[in-house]
């Protein structure tokens, strides 16, 4: 019995030094049934984060979660039900009366340090913003990529308040050469060396100067909650989640492409030109991914609905990056045919859109629900996955649910 007790207790000490990410010194002295200090804050994502039960967990360190379909039915998606992507450690002191915004850079003409309150002086904007994070998707592509394997989730469309970002680059002033704005946040790299940044991505000026892109201190009328950048953030709807930095603190002008971390390699890049699934393609013949393509999903019902009747109403939402989407059609016979949706306008630009529908079965059995949406210059969502890339980034195949009738 000692003999099992002693392998026990190693066996739980193994597993404590695996999500440490380092050998425990000393872990025979840790009492029985206390947990180290770095994982007393990571054991219950739910209640950390407040958070919606059916949210699916996808990695711990760093954290990363997604939604399931039908959580994401609301038109403004709350806190508790929206993706998290995080690529270092979040931050857990912060005192928002001490909190600045640094704004510098080769291509600035001047720096300039901004309070909170120094920010929220300047005009208040507030915009309906889509965010996916790039490999959304990514689970389905063969051969597999690696990554955090999300399905279809990982994208959000919450209300952000803030200033543009344009207002304060205005106000430091841009230098002739300047084309590209680099964020810089204070969550930290695994590894909990200061000197490495987790992440520091970027947008071209182009994209920081239009009107949705904002410097946000508040979503959904409220404090942006820590797991999604408190107290500060880029939102830059319709690209990549990744170029919208959580926790900013600094933000870089640039007389060229940012090169902070996961800005080069083939971070956030997919081939230039279409490849065979498994090629290996060199890091020069990649190219940045930047307007997410269009989209769409069904949020109601839930996949798996038993009904006893011949009719359903479906709905969801549609999406196209920079673009507006056009029309949105369904289908119930694997794509043979297709019924037109109706579609709203966007709340505004980079918003996604309400779609719905009245589904009609002709026999009892089992169907499946797709959907497919199409933007303003004609492109169409693919019926299944679209060209394969080595980081399993834009898959935007068509979104389907089981029906059974009976």
């Amino acid at each position: 019995m000692a003999n099992r007790r002693s392998f026990l207790k190693k066996s739980a000490l193994a597993s404590l030094s695996t999500l440490v990410g380092a050998e425990i010194v000393f872990a025979n002295n840790l009492p029985e049934g206390l947990s180290p200090v770095i994982l007393q804050d990571n054991t219950d994502f739910y209640s950390l984060f407040d958070k919606h039960k059916d949210m699916i967990v996808l990695n711990d360190r760093p954290w990363n979660a997604e939604a399931q379909a039908h959580l994401l039915d609301d038109e403004v998606t709350p806190a508790s039900k929206m993706f998290v992507r995080n690529n270092g450690l979040i931050p857990n002191k912060i005192d928002v009366n001490k909190w600045t915004l640094t704004i510098e850079g080769e291509s600035a003409k001047q720096t300039k340090t901004y309070t909170l309150s120094d920010l929220k002086k300047f005009p208040k904007h507030t915009y309906n913003l889509t965010l996916e994070c790039g490999g959304n998707g990514r689970s389905e592509f063969n051969p597999p990529a690696k990554g955090n394997q999300w399905t279809v989730g990982a994208v959000s469309c919450a209300s952000w308040t803030g200033v543009r970002l344009k207002d304060l680059l205005m106000d430091v002033g841009l230098k002739s050469d300047a084309v590209y704005i680099g964020y810089y946040g204070t969550d930290t790299h695994l590894s909990g060396n200061p000197e490495k940044e987790p992440i520091s991505r970027g947008i071209p000026l182009a994209k920081a100067l239009q009107e949705e892109t904002l410097v946000a201190y508040s979503m959904n009328g409220q404090d942006i909650p820590i797991a999604h950048g408190h107290p500060l953030r880029l939102v830059a709807g319709g690209w990549p989640a990744s170029v919208s930095g959580k926790w900013v603190n600094r933000l870089v002008i640039r007389n060229k492409v940012h090169d902070g971390a996961k800005m080069g390699g083939q971070s956030y890049r997919v081939p230039c030109e279409a490849v065979e699934p498994g090629t290996n393609v060199p890091d020069e013949k990649m190219c940045i991914i930047e307007s997410m393509p269009v989209k769409s999903l069904i949020t109601y019902p839930k996949t798996g609905a038993l009904l006893n009747k011949k009719s359903l109403d479906i709905r969801g939402h549609a999406w196209a990056g920079e673009l507006q989407v056009k029309e949105v059609h369904y289908s119930i016979d694997f794509g043979a045919t297709w019924h037109l949706c109706e579609l709203q306008a966007p709340v505004n630009r980079l918003a996604w859109q309400r779609w719905s529908a009245k589904a009609s079965f002709p026999i009892n059995g089992y169907y499946e629900v797709w959907v497919r949406a199409t933007d303003e210059n004609g492109h169409m969502q693919p019926m299944v996955i679209p060209g394969w890339n080595p980081k399993g980034y834009l898959n935007n195949a068509c979104h389907r649910i089981a029906v059974k009738v009976s």
